[in-house]
């Protein structure tokens, strides 16, 4: 320890004397009779020290000459002074040491330095390190989530139009505004590797999106590639980042408005609506089209086959109508009167069959005309069917008013087969 400095704490320990002014009990030759001192000038710093000596020579329990007590001729023990001063060293190297330690909460992690050059990194909890000036720590929070913004600051209407107008790929221009969150993953790379770390993280951010903008066209950067974009551009700062080495962990790209420059928002709007009507009639047209082609498609393949099915049916009748003669005309050259007598009777069967018949007494030369027997068919169907359905008429079918029996009327298919059983019959004997 420097003599100033142990001159200095021995006259902090003579001003805190309580016998200060009052002298010694040794009658030395600078005293007086009564203690008190010849002049009243400033203290004798030889005295002083002196002084010094005797209370550390007490405190280690040697007193030499005889406690203080002298003649005046007082030699300092040298070796009481050398324990005192290695005490103090003592007491300040202890405290050098302890000052060494420090905490690091959790979440955070120590960076420890050795002479400025990185040594080594703490985990969380009590910890201790040479103390200054060897090695000094520097504590950084690894688990906070920080953001940096892009294209405004604090506020999306606080715009920074040197960042957020970039170029897309079809040569127009686009204001983006975006945030990037991210966490530290190597403390010591983000400390010795960055002068300014947010901005660092910024610079790269605005790089990375303005090259994923610029090989993207306006309309997908708009609409429907936002998220397309946002997870590009993560990816691509993150490989920059590790490629600078900078102890970052992209975790998420948020956009938080991409739209045209201001100056051009109405007539991008004007154009915006243009497209929309257009996409929108070209809907309308082809859903006219999806209405329209399918019914007509199917319009044309009912007549298709309705065609194929006449065309069937008249060639399954052609060669019916063409067996048939053929069997007529085999028939027809074994027995031509037979033949062409039953021919004309069948034609005129199909001919009164279809016509309204009036029966007329020739033989007689009467001009009494019967009603058509179809009518009198019909309307006896008629009224047969109105009797059924009258409440209380209990008269079986076939009875008249008055309870007589009336004999049914023959049906036409039954005369029909009796003609043509006649005819058959007349046909052999003519054979």
């Amino acid at each position: 320890m420097p003599i100033p400095l142990i001159k200095k704490i021995g006259l902090k320990f003579s001003l805190n004397d309580p016998r200060w002014g009052r002298g010694s009990q040794d009658n030395g030759p600078n005293q007086n009779q009564d203690g008190k001192r010849p002049n009243d000038g400033p203290p004798d710093l030889d005295q002083l020290w002196r002084e010094f000596n005797q209370r550390l020579n007490r405190l280690f329990g040697n007193r030499g000459n005889g406690g203080g007590r002298g003649d005046g001729n007082y030699s300092p023990d040298m070796k009481g002074a050398g324990i005192g001063v290695g005490l103090i060293a003592i007491i300040v190297a202890f405290l050098w040491l302890i000052s060494g330690f420090f905490i690091v909460q959790e979440g955070q992690t120590a960076v420890v330095m050795t002479f400025g050059k990185y040594s080594h990194t703490t985990p969380a909890g009590f910890n201790w390190r040479w103390p200054y000036p060897i090695q000094s720590h520097e504590v950084v929070n690894v688990s906070q989530v920080r953001t940096v913004e892009v294209g405004y600051r604090s506020n999306v209407r606080n715009k920074q139009p040197r960042e957020s107008l970039m170029l897309t790929d079809d040569e127009n221009i686009i204001d983006i505004q975006f945030a990037v969150q991210y966490k530290l993953k190597n403390a010591a790379e983000w400390i010795f590797n960055n002068r300014e770390q947010d901005e660092m993280v910024r610079q790269v951010a605005e790089t990375s999106i303005r090259e994923i903008v610029g090989r993207s066209k306006m309309d997908f950067v708009l609409y429907e590639g936002r998220e397309k974009v946002a997870f590009d551009a993560s990816q691509l700062m993150q490989q920059i980042a590790d490629r600078y080495k900078a102890g970052v962990q992209i975790t998420n790209v948020t956009m938080q408005g991409v739209q045209p420059p201001e100056q051009v928002q109405a007539a991008f709007d004007d154009a915006v609506k243009a497209g929309q009507d257009r996409e929108r009639q070209k809907n309308e047209g082809q859903a006219y089209a999806n209405d329209v082609i399918p019914r007509a498609r199917g319009a044309a393949s009912r007549l298709l086959q309705e065609a194929e099915a006449y065309r069937a049916r008249v060639l399954a009748n052609a060669e019916g109508d063409a067996s048939r003669f053929k069997q007529v005309l085999v028939e027809y050259q074994k027995a031509p009167a037979v033949t062409r007598e039953r021919m004309y009777i069948e034609t005129m069967q199909q001919i009164f069959a279809n016509t309204t018949k009036v029966m007329v007494d020739s033989k007689n030369g009467s001009n009494l005309l019967y009603l058509p027997l179809d009518k009198l068919i019909s309307q006896a169907a008629g009224d047969a069917a109105a009797g059924r359905s009258n409440v209380g008429t209990t008269a079986p079918p076939g009875s008249t008013s008055t309870g007589e029996a009336s004999p049914p009327m023959e049906p036409q298919r039954q005369r029909d087969s009796r003609t043509r059983e006649s005819r058959d019959l007349r046909d052999r004997e003519t054979r």
